[in-house]
């Protein structure tokens, strides 16, 4: 192709997504619902010479996801990122239709972008009359960008005009939604328990003697969230399964029980277990050694890291697994000497 032709078809793309976005009317709601839901309609929308459309996809967790549930997953996987784009259903034939009689009265700009948006929805290349006559037979399916993704550069991977599928089509686009788009979506949305570790004695522990270290067995379970495309019947659900907790004592003079700082989780779904006066003398299943008092240095900063297996099943009868992933919180701990008076 010449440069001249290039440059011109650069332009007309680029006119046909500004036209959609000036007659886009916004109508996304991402509002949370009852039961642990939020979701959303498509509205238009451009990202430079992209036609986009804001997602439609609802979360639910079971129940509510209660005030604890504060943090994310971080893949162990370096390589691997949930979704950042992907195409869905988002404009029928009449809205595509709306949106392109919306910008005939533009000044200046209108008659140039309609001329273009009609060759391209109406005359004929590729599509004629905006599919009127398939109104409820399928849907234009756009550019959606993961909101939480939008700075990734593979964001911009989805960069086609809205295409036609047919109701109960599977596109033949790699990127459409799909069932592993929903799972990788729904495992952005996990929300999971605080790691705040109960510590005996408190926080205030003493040099070369063990503090035990344990999480409650009733915060740390399963945790899952369903991502579906409304009125589709297409949905996945991702949950994540605790499998360990490593303990970092914040120095390198300190014992770690056990040496590894990997605590299993009990077949009960314990972490570590409670100290009581009878396990004096015993060296705790999941705990820490200081060896040093903190004296005049601070805390140390004792971090508590839940590792997650994460697993995904569709309505489709599809599964799999996605990477692992983890969440950690760290709190202060004061190591102390004890004072003894020699006679």
């Amino acid at each position: 192709m010449r440069p001249v032709a290039k440059r011109r078809k650069a332009a007309a793309t680029a006119a046909v997504a500004a036209a959609l976005f000036l007659a886009a009317v916004p109508s996304a709601s991402h509002a949370a619902g009852p039961g642990g839901s939020k979701g959303g309609s498509a509205s238009g929308g451009q990202d430079g010479q992209n036609i986009t459309a804001t997602t439609k996809i609802q979360v639910s967790t079971p129940g509510s996801p209660g005030s604890a549930r504060t943090g994310t997953l971080s893949a162990d996987d370096g390589n691997w990122t949930p979704p950042a784009c992907w195409y869905e259903p988002a404009f029928s034939p009449k809205e595509i239709e709306a949106r392109v009689k919306a910008i005939d009265g533009l000044p200046l700009v209108g008659d140039m972008f309609a001329g273009i948006l009609n060759a391209y929805y109406k005359d004929g290349t590729p599509y004629k009359d905006y599919n009127l006559d398939k109104q409820g037979q399928g849907m234009f399916w756009a550019s959606v960008v993961n909101p939480k993704r939008k700075d990734d550069p593979a964001a911009t991977s989805c960069d086609k005009l809205p295409f036609w599928v047919a109701n109960g089509a599977t596109p033949s686009e790699p990127l459409a939604v799909s069932p592993q788009v929903l799972a990788g979506y729904a495992y952005d949305e996990l929300r999971l328990p605080d790691t705040t570790i109960t510590m005996k004695p408190g926080d205030r522990s003493t040099v070369n003697l063990p503090t035990w270290t344990w999480l409650d067995k009733s915060t740390f379970k399963p945790v899952s969230v369903t991502a579906s495309i409304p009125n589709s019947g297409l949905s996945a659900t991702t949950t994540a399964t605790p499998v360990s907790l490593k303990l970092d004592a914040g120095t390198a003079d300190a014992r770690l029980h056990p040496a590894s700082g990997v605590c299993a989780i009990a077949a009960d779904g314990s972490i570590g277990a409670p100290f009581s006066p009878d396990k004096a003398n015993q060296t705790p299943p999941c705990g820490v050694t200081y060896l040093r008092a903190t004296t005049g240095s601070g805390p140390h900063k004792l971090r508590a890291t839940v590792t997650w297996k994460v697993e995904w099943r569709s309505s489709t009868g599809q599964d799999g697994a996605l990477p692992n992933g983890t969440f950690g919180t760290s709190q202060d701990v004061t190591v102390q000497e004890i004072q003894s008076i020699n006679r």
